[in-house]
């Protein structure tokens, strides 16, 4: 399959687009014609479409790229409240289990807790 639509006709000589119409069978689809969309001249198979190809056009280079940007030094997005074992989500808000408050997934503090330590550690106060 082409991925060009653009053709230059033999019925009308003139540049088109191709246009498939499927065929079906009941609701089962047996096939697709393949057809000017100007005038209507149909094509035998995809072989037979006389595309127009156009040469790529290399706009950009690697050299144009800018450098990648590190937005967090390392491990810093790690100790945000929504990596916290202590960090519950339910339609209605976000909320801190350890203080008590409603906070972003975006804040952080001094008593995150990871997710994967060991949960036995990160008691709640009383």
């Amino acid at each position: 399959m082409n991925g060009s639509l653009e053709i230059h006709c033999p019925g009308c000589q003139k540049p088109s687009l191709l246009v498939r119409e499927p065929v079906y069978n009941g609701f089962t689809r047996t096939g697709e014609i393949l057809k000017c969309m100007t005038c209507g001249h149909t094509f035998e198979d995809e072989q037979s479409v006389p595309f127009v190809h156009r040469a790529d056009v290399d706009v950009f280079t690697d050299e144009d790229r800018s450098e990648k940007v590190e937005v967090f030094s390392e491990g810093e997005a790690g100790r945000l409240c929504r990596h916290c074992s202590m960090y519950v989500v339910n339609p209605f808000l976000q909320w801190c289990a350890h203080h008590k408050r409603e906070v972003q997934a975006t804040d952080s503090c001094d008593q995150f807790v990871a997710k994967g330590e060991d949960e036995g550690e990160a008691s709640l106060p009383l």
